[in-house]
């Protein structure tokens, strides 16, 4: 539809000078999309030092400072809530998007039921990608996985790293939940928890559009076997807390879904490994196993803590 072309403001968070070169090749890659943003906005998250190179040397864009507590969510809201166009798209500050990324993410919005669109995510690793990573497992690193559709269709929630969202639904649920997401070694779904949100209080859904395509850097540090066992521990975690927030709807379907599909990577792997397809498949299926213990124990933690916390004797209020 020619006529369809709703301004879109992007708002870029970011917290540490370490990701400085990445941040200046996002804002580039942002105000140079063929769909030509309104607006560009950098958030920086309780960094007066950052704060003030942004300033100084990120023309064309506007910098502010995160109004609220130290963590991702506020730093966003802090964004999204400045602007004032009628989509707001979301960038992290070590992409890289292709040309047509916002272009791709805001055409399913000609459909007004759709709230909020996602794009694919391509891991961008800086060595070699490890052998032993299942594609099933991608998530791990900010990328799009196995099992997700590869063409535009409706699904439960995209991730913050590459969305889109409509401002009415936006604000009507007061953005993403502060205080609850990424911050330190706690590693909580934020933008799975904000889809839920806006899915619910408006009627309406989200769209995943695999062609609107950005590269998400790995470092070498989040490539090893470690990092892939505390990330998915921390999933696990994350994932029944969010749970919590949500009591009574059946927010863990989608992730009940994958969870049954992951015993046939096993399966895969293990075929192929012994029909002599290299030892990298064994691996693997391994880390397919190894993944989903990591993430049950997280759960399990969680669940406990959650118990123990209900079960603890409340203070008495003062006559």
């Amino acid at each position: 539809m020619e006529s369809f072309r709703p301004a879109v403001s992007v708002v870029i968070p970011t917290h540490s000078e370490q990701r400085w070169s990445s941040l200046v090749r996002t804002v580039a890659c942002a105000r140079s999309q063929v769909y030509t943003p309104a607006e560009v906005v950098v958030v920086v998250d309780h960094n007066p030092s950052l704060y003030r190179r942004a300033r100084r040397d990120l023309a064309g864009v506007t910098v502010l400072e995160n109004l609220y507590a130290q963590g991702v969510s506020g730093n966003r809201n802090t964004g999204a809530f400045h602007t004032h166009t009628a989509l707001i798209a979301f960038m992290d500050d070590d992409v890289i998007a292709e040309p047509d990324w916002l272009g791709h993410l805001v055409a399913p919005f000609a459909d007004p039921k759709v709230v909020g669109t996602g794009g694919g995510i391509s891991p961008a690793w800086e060595g070699r990608a490890p052998k032993w990573m299942p594609e099933e497992f991608l998530w791990a690193v900010g990328g799009s996985y196995t099992g997700m559709p590869t063409r535009t269709a409706p699904i439960r929630n995209v991730w913050s790293a590459s969305m889109v969202v409509r401002r009415e639904a936006f604000m009507k649920v007061s953005g993403f939940r502060t205080g609850f997401g990424k911050l330190g070694s706690q590693n909580r779904p934020e933008d799975t928890e904000l889809c839920l949100r806006m899915s619910r209080a408006t009627g309406g859904h989200w769209m995943y559009v695999p062609d609107a395509v950005i590269r998400h850097e790995v470092p070498a540090i989040r490539s090893t076997f470690s990092f892939f066992l505390r990330r998915c521990y921390a999933e696990g975690r994350g994932k029944v807390q969010m749970a919590g927030l949500h009591s009574g709807d059946d927010s863990l379907g989608a992730e009940k879904t994958y969870l049954r599909s992951l015993p046939k990577a096993v399966v895969r792997n293990i075929a192929a490994a012994s029909r002599g397809a290299g030892v990298a498949h064994a691996l693997k299926a391994g880390s397919v196993l190894a993944g989903v213990a990591a993430a049950g124990f997280g759960g399990a933690v969680e669940t406990i803590s959650i118990r123990r916390t209900a079960r603890r004797p409340q203070p008495v209020a003062a006559r």
